[in-house]
């Protein structure tokens, strides 16, 4: 819900209204160490507070992760923009010399039109390497990587359907880190075409 408002430029109600029922985590992009809220009628919320209690969720004294979350939706907007424009400079590759969707490559390609907020696909296409090896790939720090490079780089990437990998940014990851994964996958694709 904040990574499409913020991507939208409208205010999360604004979204919202259309709903039944809400709900927010506040670990995923507000980097709270964990919580969530509910938001639906009184009755609807007051059912799922008792099925909660029933089955043992709740906490005591969990004021310093409300004032995590807080100090999350503070920043919210701030955060998750500087997360979407990490993910779309990996997909265009504009701080070097290549862009990753004109890299002329037959191993994948990405679908610029796509990219609205922190999540970017990569299509991987042909039969190898398959999603799945790929992320090995990228996972994987070799020697040879190093001595060309000169850094160890492990890019942890989710295969995510049978042709395409799911990349995902958050507050943890900087414009460094995403040039570094940008390269990264340069790297792997030169060696998967060696």
């Amino acid at each position: 819900l904040m990574n499409a408002a913020v991507a939208q430029s409208v205010e999360p109600a604004q979204i919202a209204q259309h709903c039944d029922s809400v709900s927010l985590c506040f670990s995923k992009g507000l980097g709270a160490p964990c919580g969530a809220v509910l938001a639906e009628r009184r009755g609807f919320v007051a059912e799922a507070w008792r099925v909660r209690k029933l089955l043992g969720g709740g906490m005591r004294q969990a004021g310093v992760l409300a004032a995590a979350a807080r100090l999350g939706l503070q920043h919210a907007e701030t955060t998750l923009r500087t997360d979407h424009d990490n993910a779309r400079r990996f997909a265009e590759g504009t701080s070097g010399p290549l862009s990753i969707h004109v890299l002329d490559s037959p191993l994948w390609s990405i679908n610029l039109a796509a990219v609205e907020t922190n999540i970017v696909m990569i299509n991987v296409q042909g039969a190898w390497p398959s999603p799945a090896e790929l992320c090995d790939r990228l996972r994987a720090v070799s020697e040879e990587e190093v001595a060309e490079t000169g850094q160890a780089v492990s890019v942890l990437l989710l295969p995510w359907s049978p042709r395409a990998v799911r990349a995902v940014w958050h507050r943890n990851i900087s414009a460094r880190d995403t040039e570094l994964a940008r390269r990264k996958l340069e790297f792997v694709a030169r060696k998967c075409q060696e």
